[in-house]
């Protein structure tokens, strides 16, 4: 679909220089406070959803779990292969979100970190962690807030405009998870138009056990 597309495109122009732009967006606690939360521990099997450059990837390969790590973009892909494809533990995978390359119940902890707001059928996504996480496996999701910045949609291909934590929570109940939990992480994304619109947005979090 054209907005699936040009944000496929717009990520395939920036996976070079994503890691600085990043920066800018968000900061590294969101990892740090997104791996918290999942309780992980070394010996786990991670997937990390819309991986990107390996932002979760790098903080989960510190703390000593094994990481799948899902892109839809090719150079976000040869971008991770390049930092990452020489650690034990590591695997990249090209794949569609909603429709992820990964096992039936195979996953301890699942990741998605600023996807959601791109993907086509959030829903989907969400139905996609129940699968691949073994019983008793945990999903950690992290996504800024619904928001009226329109410049998100247009010049960062944006899909959705953020979300509300409570219609996401309810996405994962949907799914089948039996303990659902959102809140706020304590954490803003920033990010500024072209011409010179700044906008500041809560981060929220959805932490789910299957």
């Amino acid at each position: 679909m054209k907005g699936t597309e040009s944000s496929a495109r717009y990520f395939d122009e920036v996976a070079g220089e994503w890691d600085t732009l990043r920066k800018g967006y968000f900061r590294d606690e969101v990892r740090e406070k997104a791996l918290d939360l999942a309780r992980v521990r070394p010996g786990e099997r991670a997937a990390d959803i819309g991986a990107g450059t390996g932002f979760l990837t790098e903080a989960l390969l510190g703390r000593g779990l094994e990481v799948v790590a899902v892109d839809r973009s090719s150079a976000m892909l040869a971008e991770l292969e390049r930092k990452f494809g020489r650690r034990p533990g590591f695997r990249g995978l090209g794949g569609d979100t909603e429709a992820l390359p990964i096992e039936t119940g195979t996953i301890d902890c699942c990741f998605a970190n600023m996807v959601l707001h791109h993907v086509e059928n959030p829903p989907k996504l969400v139905g996609e962690f129940f699968r691949v996480l073994k019983p008793g496996g945990r999903a950690v999701l992290t996504d800024f807030e619904q928001h009226g910045f329109d410049f998100f949609l247009t010049e960062y291909y944006d899909r959705w405009p953020g979300f509300h934590p409570a219609e996401v929570a309810a996405m994962f109940r949907a799914a089948g998870f039996p303990s659902v939990e959102e809140g706020s992480l304590g954490e803003v994304c920033q990010a500024e138009s072209s011409e010179g619109a700044r906008a500041i947005v809560p981060i929220f979090f959805v932490r789910a056990a299957r």
